[in-house]
């Protein structure tokens, strides 16, 4: 048998698995999915309720305030975050607060208008086109975790080898040959800036969102599928098939889960977001998760959204683009989904 066609009978397999079991959306199968996909991103503790935050800069920019700040996350872990508020202008009281994950790169600096040395950007954003910046400009509390393996969260052989070097193989095989997963990590870390989020005070605890681009596209709809806390979840160039997209080339070792193809397709993951909103970005021209997997999630998407008793609770954009931040239509829609209740207490 060639090899290639061995590959292709582990994925026949692996489909043939999940087929038995039909869509796991409601009921004791959709909490058995949840249940199997919580144990093969790794045991870790849960994060502390208080994150013990230590701020380390605060600047005031155009149109918000950028601070610095260090939490608490599991394990001893520290993690930095940038935290941007918007400037208050006309609203009152608390705001909505979206966790904005970058992908790869060169960490949170990334996504908050900074070089990577810390110094305020002086040329062209990239793909990330600075989304956090545009997240607290919209109104929106935008906070920015450095995901591990990134900026200065990084072993220290790759900080040598300059800002766009990741460490997240090194983590990866690590956590792996010891029963976890680089993606479960930042799952969990992310719980940790969710945690941090519900203790400012400019933040409306009932109206928190996620939004992440590619490899933070993961982390954001995984978290989302597993902290009922997240009101809803933006994933920007990442939500395909995994038969279609990480198996089908050579992508960062943080993409893989164990054990995972025969449980559940990329679709069936972010559908244990529903009912909650859950919002998809795809370029056009994205070679990294292409356009026609990218369609066929969607297609499943809607089909469990359906099933949920939600169906318009997941939108798309589809645009014209590589992989890369759109934006306006997702902020628009973030917009929406964490609009403040009415106050049905005027007139009284």
């Amino acid at each position: 048998m060639k090899l290639e066609n061995y590959l292709d009978e582990l994925k026949r397999q692996a489909a043939e698995t999940r087929q038995t079991r039909g869509l796991p959306v409601m009921g004791e199968a959709r909490s058995r999915l949840t249940a199997a996909f919580d144990r093969l991103l790794g045991s870790f503790p849960e994060a502390a309720s208080d994150p013990e935050p230590r701020l380390l800069e605060r600047k005031a920019c155009e149109g918000y305030t950028r601070e610095l700040v260090e939490i608490g996350t599991v394990e001893g872990l520290r993690m930095r975050v940038y935290v941007l508020i918007p400037a208050k202008g006309e609203a009152e009281g608390p705001a909505p607060a979206v966790i904005a994950l970058h992908g790869h790169g060169y960490g949170a600096r990334e996504i908050v208008g900074l070089e990577p040395d810390g110094t305020e950007r002086a040329g062209e954003p990239g793909l990330h086109k600075d989304f956090a910046v545009s997240l607290a400009r919209e109104g929106f509390v935008a906070i920015a975790p450095e995901l591990i393996g990134f900026g200065d969260r990084r072993l220290e052989e790759d900080i040598r080898q300059g800002p766009g070097q990741s460490s997240c193989f090194r983590l990866a095989v690590h956590l792996l040959m010891t029963g976890r997963t680089i993606a479960g990590l930042r799952v969990r870390e992310t719980s940790a800036a969710v945690c941090y989020a519900l203790n400012r005070p400019e933040v409306d605890p009932d109206r928190i969102g996620i939004m992440g681009i590619s490899g933070g596209g993961l982390v954001a709809g995984f978290a989302a599928a597993l902290d009922p806390r997240i009101r809803c979840a933006v994933v920007s160039g990442y939500a395909s098939l995994f038969e279609e997209s990480i198996l089908d080339r050579n992508h960062c070792l943080d993409n893989y889960v164990p054990g995972i193809l025969p449980e559940a397709e990329m679709p069936e993951l972010l559908g244990l977001i529903s009912p909650r909103g859950l919002f998809l970005e795809s370029g056009d021209k994205d070679r990294v998760f292409p356009r026609e997997p990218a369609v066929k999630a969607f297609e499943q998407l809607k089909r469990i959204y359906a099933e949920a008793g939600a169906p318009d609770a997941v939108r798309v954009d589809f645009f014209e683009g590589g992989h890369e931040i759109n934006g306006g239509p997702a902020y628009a829609w973030l917009r929406e989904q964490l609009a403040a209740p009415p106050d049905t207490t005027r007139g009284e």
